[in-house]
């Protein structure tokens, strides 16, 4: 008879093939359906023969570099559980500014109409319409496959929110909306950080050239899509504030502002399409 796995003895493998103990924990307390508390207080129990089976296969994964959400299936973004896989960017911690930011705008939007351009896993979509939902909220992308993993975390939330396939304002044709929110890909072709992201996506990290192109053309194409007095909100890299400044301001937008991450790395920019009707909200 084999003899049997225990926990302490696949943490000891996930050491040994390079993987950090916390993503190991996390990895093995999915495999188990056991939180990490659990896991330290049971390291000499034997894997049930089913999970030891199946952990040298998610372990080999992960130690090849794939994103811990890609082996799980799955992702935490503002406390929604959400379905991820290859078709789709891992969220990001970072990106929960956007939907905060884009949630104190809503107070002051034109319209209860939100559109999420290049939607991905759905993530900035769902969040905002689990925390506003008198929101009526559009979500596109490119991407078929990227929208079916967004539909899919829609129906397991119970989020309505309405999705199409198109690339950026071309999926809105002749719609307008009250409140706009993008994090298109915007790494530059020639950043090193890329060769670390090769199991993501490259479409929805890299636009090529100087990671400007998508943040460019959403920025040219919203006049013709936001009532006055709309915001647009947009995630970039932190190095390209001031760059995305001057197309906001070029393009004729105002209350031009720039929000840091929990890093202190300048992450977001925003601006208000002008209105001769609205006052300047306060948004902190």
């Amino acid at each position: 008879m084999p003899e049997r796995l225990h926990i302490r003895d696949a943490l000891a493998q996930a050491r040994a093939a390079g993987v950090q103990r916390l993503d190991a924990q996390w990895l093995l307390g999915h495999l188990l359906q056991q939180p990490r508390a659990w896991l330290l207080a049971h390291d000499d129990e034997a894997l049930p023969s089913a999970a030891a089976t199946a952990w040298p296969a998610l372990l080999a994964r992960r130690a090849a570099g794939e994103p811990l959400a890609y082996v799980v299936g799955e992702r935490e973004f503002c406390g929604l559980r959400l379905a991820v896989s290859p078709a789709v960017l891992v969220p990001r911690p970072e990106t929960e500014l956007l939907v905060e930011w884009a949630q104190a705008c809503w107070a002051t939007a034109p319209a209860p109409t939100v559109i999420d351009l290049g939607t991905g896993s759905g993530a900035v979509a769902l969040a905002l319409k689990h925390r506003l939902p008198a929101a009526q909220v559009l979500a596109t992308d490119a991407s078929p496959a990227a929208l079916a993993v967004a539909s899919a975390n829609a129906n397991a939330l119970g989020l309505a929110v309405d999705f199409t396939t198109g690339h950026w304002w071309q999926a809105a044709a002749g719609a307008r909306f009250g409140l706009a929110v993008s994090n298109p890909p915007y790494i530059a072709a020639e950043d090193l950080h890329l060769a670390a992201l090769g199991h993501e996506p490259q479409l929805a990290l890299t636009p090529g050239g100087d990671g400007l192109d998508a943040l460019r053309q959403i920025i040219a194409g919203a006049p013709s899509h936001l009532l006055s007095g709309a915001w647009l909100l947009l995630e970039h890299g932190h190095d390209q504030a001031d760059a995305v400044q001057a197309l906001l301001l070029t393009t004729g937008f105002e209350a031009v502002q720039t929000r840091l991450d929990l890093a202190g790395q300048p992450r977001c920019t925003g601006a208000r399409w002008p209105s001769e009707n609205l006052c300047r909200p306060e948004l902190g």
